[in-house]
């Protein structure tokens, strides 16, 4: 069993501002923004010791805002299932109330934090994200603590710059990983908030209700059928795999039409599970130390280089621009080569490209919103070699991906995409159109897996999406 404690290491805790803590507030107010989940919540728990330090209730709030950069129905769906479930557990479990108020997120925030004692909130790496933060800690009337709980080791204690690779950061990770594999355990609450006279919010009891009152894209239907938002639903989900399908990750991971498939990203994109919480289950699970080496390559190296990148690339995460230089220019050399197939975006989106496991890999993206990992690196790499050049290729990309996907618009959205223009990769045998950039074929698709079978599988999967 993991180690466990009710600590929160100090390395995780910011101050944000210099205003003293404001004696006369009437609750702590833990701003939930990012680390959307009830329990393996360091900000959570830094709020409820608070609480408990200054002998006052805990308020948890979350602003719901319009139309999120690039969200629409199916993101606020899976959303929305999640909130609605950390509220209750919050309440029955906890006696803590959680209020979920119409607004951006920075103003809801400033609203509530007149009657704060002190205000704590988790960490987000995107540029909004950091505004909003910024913009709180300006504005607030009391101390805010930032506590970063959606990354195993944090960003800045792994390195202090924007690193080159995955080989660069590793073993900056695993220097600090192992203090950081500890359970945190949750910190009972002394005074009940749920009578506390605030703003009671949102009702989420009807999902649907939620969102018709708001100003979002509805034209990307949820996928609830398949893929449902909730913290404990994201554990069974994890709990499941390791159960059945973990034993052989290594050997399948890359083999798009098996279903060793964790499906966590989905969840850690919303802070609706931990990464630690996810760790932990998986080095004490029963499966070969390969296989457990493997996930944690995924979840940690490779997931948090992606923090690093956008943290460290602050106004450029989501351009060409970060790219290494050998990459841009090869990219620049052969941005006028010729293309043998050339597709407009409303035929990427519709999946009508001559290559049938392509169009099966756009079809599991936007019918299902999600796409096994081996077929994202070969869905973009087709992309940028369909397009005119790769600049109109990268907006393709984003767009698709933080349109369609649950697990859009995240920091793995903006590193990964460039990683097919060659972010965090190195320099590979030359070819028209890729430059040196690394080339993925359909041939090595079938040498590798069965993509006939994925296609079917994803014709199954689309059935259960509608269902």
């Amino acid at each position: 069993m993991a180690a466990s404690t009710s600590d929160i290491q100090n390395e995780r805790i910011q101050v944000l501002n210099d205003t003293p803590v404001n004696e006369d507030g009437d609750y702590v107010l833990y701003w939930m923004q990012q680390s959307q989940r009830p329990e393996d919540n360091p900000a959570l728990e830094r709020a409820a010791q608070l609480a408990n330090d200054h002998d006052r209730p805990l308020l948890v709030v979350f602003g719901l805002m319009d139309d999120y950069p690039e969200a629409n129905l199916r993101h606020y769906t899976f959303m929305l299932e999640g909130l609605r479930e950390t509220q209750e557990i919050l309440a029955e479990e906890r006696n803590v109330k959680m209020v979920v108020a119409h607004g951006s997120p920075d103003e809801v925030a400033l609203r509530y934090a007149d009657g704060a004692v002190v205000l704590v909130t988790d960490r987000g790496y995107l540029r909004h994200q950091r505004t909003w933060r910024e913009t709180v800690a300006a504005e607030a009337p009391c101390r805010v603590d930032q506590v970063e709980g959606d990354v195993i080791v944090p960003v800045e204690l792994a390195s202090d710059k924007s690193e080159y690779a995955a080989r660069t950061i590793r073993p900056k990770l695993w220097e600090h990983a192992e203090a950081f594999f500890v359970d945190l355990e949750p910190t009972p609450v002394d005074q009940s908030s749920l009578d506390l006279g605030v703003e009671d919010g949102l009702d989420l009891s009807d999902v649907e209700a939620v969102t018709d009152q708001l100003d979002l894209d509805r034209s990307i239907e949820p996928v609830s059928s398949l893929y449902r938002g909730g913290p404990r639903h994201a554990k069974d989900v994890i709990r499941t795999f390791i159960a059945k399908e973990f034993s052989d990750y290594d050997d399948k991971r890359n083999r798009p039409e098996t279903s060793a498939v964790s499906y966590a990203s989905m969840f850690l994109h919303f802070g609706q599970v931990s990464p630690v919480w996810i760790a932990n289950r998986i080095r004490e699970s029963d499966a070969p130390e390969s296989e457990i080496d493997s996930y944690i390559e995924e979840l940690m190296v490779r997931r948090e280089i992606t923090m690093n990148f956008c943290y460290y690339n602050r106004d450029s995460y989501d351009t060409l621009d970060p790219l290494p230089d050998w990459a841009a220019t090869t990219l620049e050399e052969h941005a006028d080569d010729e293309r043998e197939y050339l597709y407009s975006l409303d035929e990427l989106r519709k999946g009508e490209t001559h290559d049938p496991y392509w169009n099966a890999a756009m079809k599991e993206m936007r019918e299902t919103g999600y796409m096994h990992n081996y077929m994202r690196m070969y869905w973009g790499k087709k992309i940028l070699e369909w397009s005119p050049n790769p600049e109109e290729a990268h907006r393709r990309i984003l767009h698709l991906n933080n349109t369609y996907f649950l697990d859009g618009r995240d920091p793995n959205s903006f590193s990964n995409v460039l990683w097919i223009f060659g972010l965090h990769d190195r320099a590979w045998q030359e070819r028209p159109v890729y430059g040196k950039t690394r080339y993925m074929s359909k041939g090595g698709l079938e040498r590798k897996a069965d993509p006939d079978e994925y296609v079917r599988k994803v014709a199954r999967l689309a059935v259960d999406a509608q269902a």
